[in-house]
């Protein structure tokens, strides 16, 4: 598999796909491979068989969608090599079933990091002077605001701020998932964030080049940060806070994004403005998030109000 995979991965970092994908592509691939090896079977070409034991041993241990994108990227890499791919076999889809019947297909609610809990971790690690403390409040500041997704925050680079005049900025993602052709996005900074950026990049002599830097042992700053790291920056930020250790588990790299979705739901905001903010191309991912606000204004709701129930 290997010639075959770096043939794939190639193409891909070729610009066929996001980097992202590139890079869950190639951790699910070595996963398979890996599992494979240590049973003596072929990971490519794979039999159907062996796709559905993985599924089978990996569904114990890993999300339903977490499964089936193992299964898309078993595919991917048959279908890149010329080989029928394996997931078009019965016995496959069958196991996808049963795996969805037994655990469901629904995924943990991502916890949101909404205005007040963005308030509460900021204000923890706000008397803090050390370096790190004021990139994290940053960090997370212009997360909510533009409501970024992790790998667009850490692409981030200080020419990509402009400030106006009434003390807010202006900020361009020049690439996003749902603009793989990098035609950019130019999204709001209010003036809170914005002290708090301007804060950090003070503190830190960052002038040009990565918007935000790793930290090293020794406080100072390293190189650009890495997408993973920017939920284990908002996991220590709510232990510091001390939140419930299972509002912790839930926070991931999206929950800023989240949570600014959920308060603009509960304060009144339509669907097609909330979706134009985080640049959603469908209400689908807005209506997930924001499920439980939602169910409030549902006609049910509105009708149990018209008939005054108590």
């Amino acid at each position: 598999m290997g010639e075959r995979l770096a043939e794939v991965l190639e193409a891909a970092d070729d610009g066929y796909l996001s980097g992202n994908t590139v890079r869950a592509l190639r951790a699910d691939l070595e996963r398979f491979a890996a599992w494979c090896a240590e049973r003596g079977l072929s990971p490519l070409p794979a039999r159907a068989a062996t796709v559905v034991a993985y599924v089978e041993a990996m569904e114990s241990v890993r999300a339903p969608a977490t499964v089936r994108r193992y299964v898309s990227s078993i595919a991917a890499v048959h279908k890149a090599a010329g080989k029928r791919s394996p997931a078009e076999h019965a016995t496959v889809r069958r196991a996808l079933s049963r795996m969805r019947r037994r655990k469901g297909s629904r995924q943990e609610q991502v916890e949101g990091l909404t205005w007040a809990l963005r308030r509460r971790l900021i204000e923890v690690v706000g008397g803090g002077e050390r370096l790190i403390d004021i990139r994290n409040r940053a960090i997370l500041a212009v997360a909510y605001d533009a409501m970024l997704r992790r790998s667009e925050l850490v692409a981030l680079q200080v020419g990509d701020v402009t400030m106006d005049r009434g003390g807010s900025a202006s900020l361009l993602v020049r690439r996003a998932k749902t603009d793989p052709e990098g035609g950019g996005a130019v999204l709001y900074l209010h003036r809170d964030s914005v002290r708090m950026l301007k804060e950090w990049l003070g503190a830190s002599g960052i002038g040009e080049g990565p918007l935000f830097r790793s930290m090293r042992k020794d406080g100072s700053v390293g190189g650009a940060l890495h997408g993973s790291q920017v939920p284990r920056i908002y996991k220590a930020m709510a232990e510091r806070a001390g939140l419930p250790a299972k509002v912790v588990r839930r926070l991931s790299g999206h929950s800023p994004r989240v949570g600014a979705a959920q308060d603009m739901i509960a304060s009144g905001i339509g669907i097609a403005a909330i979706m134009q903010a985080g640049r959603w191309r469908s209400p689908r991912m807005v209506q997930r998030y924001g499920e439980r606000l939602l169910a409030k204004r549902n006609g049910a709701a509105q009708l149990a109000r018209l008939q005054k129930r108590r």
